[in-house]
């Protein structure tokens, strides 16, 4: 549930307590009474832009108006959930300031166009950054037992770890797969906000020690080529599947079983796929790049992503609770774009995905499917060389986090 914060403006540097009776002939500070109210918070799920500014309180024609407005700069159906915003309005209902950030580097403004003024001016400023090169490390241990609370252990946030299990989907399941005494470094670009937090640009390096294997990344561009990863000798880690449609944090509920008492019907079937419990909501994504063949309901399947992919393989996503906006039949997916979020719809007795995967038109176990998927393209020979100076680099960052065992940052830049 989300917590809403109404601070009056004169209490924005602390309140203090009232003060005691000055005698009668002093002199004494005359205290003025707050005439707006500050809000800070993020916008709540399902929520448009009429209806929070309404809730926080500005009249309903000044919203109109603000909407209008900012109408002439922005889409408000774009309006995200868990977006950041500030208001501050006067105890009437009238508007001071507004500000929505739109991304990591952008934010709508709409205020007066003069102190006092009915009439309202809407602009999309970039947000000052700076850039920094920064490097951590952590353990998976009892005190932080998921790659989530091992990232915020070191001072990073939670997107840095989905980049980072990203990064190694095709070789690790960070559904199954991560266990205590895991080791993790990695090297990244780290851009700070004057008065926001932080985001992230590219990871330039990653390790990742699984169960005593060691799993080296660097970042690379080949001349002509797309930016990938690639371990210490040039080899790609993209894989043709991802290891999981779900990027970590789940655990396997069933397994892929030509004969299996269905919860729900109470009879011995086929369960043709792999079931992952997960929460509601949680982010699904395509295991490879293809092509979205449909997105439909039923009562068995619920909502249910299929996708087509090279070689005669086509996916099939269960028990979906939304469907991603861009995902309609005929679009194009990447490997890694969210297709749709965890639910319960259809024949379904929790929050869970059904993930099916089909090989020239037969159904077949997804999990050893994906064990035997060849890797991608490795380094160019033409461009090894250029390759070497960029990972030396870069593991070297990696080696001094290590080392460390604590976050470090170098090399800071301002950057627009």
């Amino acid at each position: 549930m989300t917590r809403w914060v109404l601070l009056p403006i004169a209490c924005l540097a602390g309140c203090r307590a009232a003060a005691p009776p000055v005698a009668a002939g002093s002199r004494a500070d005359i205290v003025l009474t707050a005439d707006t109210t500050l809000v800070r918070s993020a916008v709540a799920p399902n929520t448009t832009l009429d209806e929070m500014l309404r809730e926080h309180g500005l009249a309903a024609t000044v919203v109109q108006t603000v909407v209008t407005t900012a109408r002439a700069v922005f889409d408000p159906r774009r309006l995200r959930s868990a977006q950041p915003f500030l208001l501050e309005r006067t105890l009437e209902g009238g508007l001071r300031h507004f500000e929505y950030e739109i991304d990591a580097d952008s934010y709508l403004r709409v205020m007066p166009v003069a102190m006092g003024a009915e009439e309202l001016r809407a602009e999309v400023l970039p947000i000052p950054k700076t850039l920094e090169h920064a490097a951590a490390a952590g353990t998976i241990d009892d005190a932080t037992p998921s790659l989530f609370e091992a990232m915020e252990g070191t001072g990073e946030k939670a997107e840095l770890a989905m980049a980072l299990a990203q990064i190694f989907a095709g070789e690790i399941d960070f559904n199954t797969e991560v266990q205590p005494g895991d080791r993790f470094a990695l090297a990244f670009e780290r851009f700070v906000r004057e008065d926001r937090p932080p985001t992230y640009g590219a990871i330039s390096a990653a390790e990742f020690q699984n169960d005593g294997r060691l799993i080296r990344a660097v970042r690379f561009t080949p001349p002509g080529g797309r930016s990938g990863y690639f371990d210490a000798q040039g080899r790609s880690l993209r894989r043709f599947f991802l290891r999981s449609p779900l990027r970590f944090e789940p655990r396997v509920t069933s397994r892929f079983s030509l004969r299996r008492l269905h919860p729900i019907l109470h009879a011995t079937r086929a369960h043709r796929g792999v079931d992952y419990g997960a929460p509601t909501g949680a982010p699904v994504v395509a295991v490879a790049t293809g092509t979205v063949v449909s997105a439909t309901y039923d009562d068995a399947n619920g909502r249910m992503v299929r996708l087509r992919h090279p070689s005669g393989y086509e996916s099939y996503y269960l028990h979906l609770s939304a469907f991603a906006p861009a995902v309609r039949r005929g679009a194009r997916v990447d490997q890694g774009e969210t297709i749709g979020r965890v639910g319960a719809t259809g024949l379904a007795t929790g929050p869970h995905l059904h993930y099916g995967l089909q090989k020239n038109g037969r159904w077949v176990d997804p999990l050893r499917e994906h064990r035997n998927m060849p890797p991608g393209d490795p380094v160019p020979a033409a461009a090894m060389e250029a390759f070497r100076l960029v990972r030396d680099e870069a593991l070297g960052q990696l080696d001094a986090a290590t080392t460390a065992g604590t976050p470090a940052v170098a090399n800071a830049a301002a950057t627009d």
